[in-house]
């Protein structure tokens, strides 16, 4: 059975927005084409007010990494020890070592355009995560967002194409946990470029497993993601409401890139 697309959502992104002109999208199987891998590791959890310390960018094509730009940022502030304790990234070597934070956004917010414009997806895990991390930011330095930019997609992301392709599998499906499915080997995770190395090589692995994923178009994937992601987030808000836990932010819902909360919007 083949991907249907969900009826575009206009509070989503649209793979072909015409306010950002045409894209030349890849001939099939995408996964025979070049794909942009990319990751970021982060000063927290929140993808509004959080910022990053190291990224990749890595080419593949043909499953091999062509290209890669990876670097540690500067992120202007103290990275709290909860985070350090994730990715081994001190304050004091991301001051040392990193590029400026606005280089740093400008050059990601860059790639993916070009990428966007080339009809290349972007591919990762949990991308609504890295994706509207800069997007918040680059609203902080010129008030322009991916879209503002030029950026439509399309995305591939590997953990909301799992859920939805396996989604009775039981257990948990970090990046680490999707590697042992999908028999990768990942280098050190959460470091940013063995992540983004990792997260393509699952995807190629999930399209040799499943038919109707190889054979997808990009259009077709990238809007089914949108309502893969968001009937995902209703069940398990269902779930969370059963054991009498709060409701998620109603942003959780959207994907790839979720919309500014009331107070970011004023910053912004």
């Amino acid at each position: 059975m083949r991907l249907r697309a969900p009826k575009p959502n206009p509070a989503q992104l649209s793979l072909f927005d015409p306010s950002v002109g045409p894209l030349r999208v890849p001939s099939p199987p995408w996964a025979d084409g070049e794909l942009l891998c990319f990751d970021l590791e982060t000063t927290g959890v929140d993808r509004f007010s959080d910022v990053p310390v190291s990224l990749a960018l890595l080419c593949v094509r043909g499953g091999v990494v062509a290209e890669r730009t990876v670097s540690l940022v500067n992120p202007g502030r103290r990275i709290p020890l909860g985070a350090i304790a994730v990715h081994g990234i001190t304050t004091e070597r991301a001051r040392r070592e990193g590029m400026a934070l606005h280089t740093a956004v400008e050059l990601v917010a860059a790639a993916l355009v070009d990428a966007s414009r080339r009809g290349v997806p972007v591919v990762g895990v949990k991308l609504d995560y890295d994706l509207t991390m800069v997007d918040v930011l680059c609203r902080a330095i010129d008030g322009r967002g991916l879209p503002e930019r030029g950026w439509a997609g399309p995305v591939l992301d590997a953990l909301v194409l799992d859920r939805h392709l396996d989604r009775y599998r039981k257990g948990r499906r970090t990046l680490v946990d999707l590697c042992e499915h999908y028999g990768v080997t990942i280098g050190t995770a959460h470091s940013a470029d063995c992540d983004a190395a990792a997260a393509g090589a699952v995807l190629l692995s999930m399209a040799t497993r499943y038919t109707e994923l190889a054979e997808a178009s990009l259009h077709e994937l990238h809007l089914g993601q949108a309502g893969y992601h968001r009937a995902w987030v209703t069940s398990y808000e269902q779930w969370r409401l059963t054991r009498g836990l709060g409701p998620l932010d109603p942003t959780e819902a959207d994907w790839p890139v979720a919309r500014l909360r009331n107070a970011e919007a004023g910053a912004a």
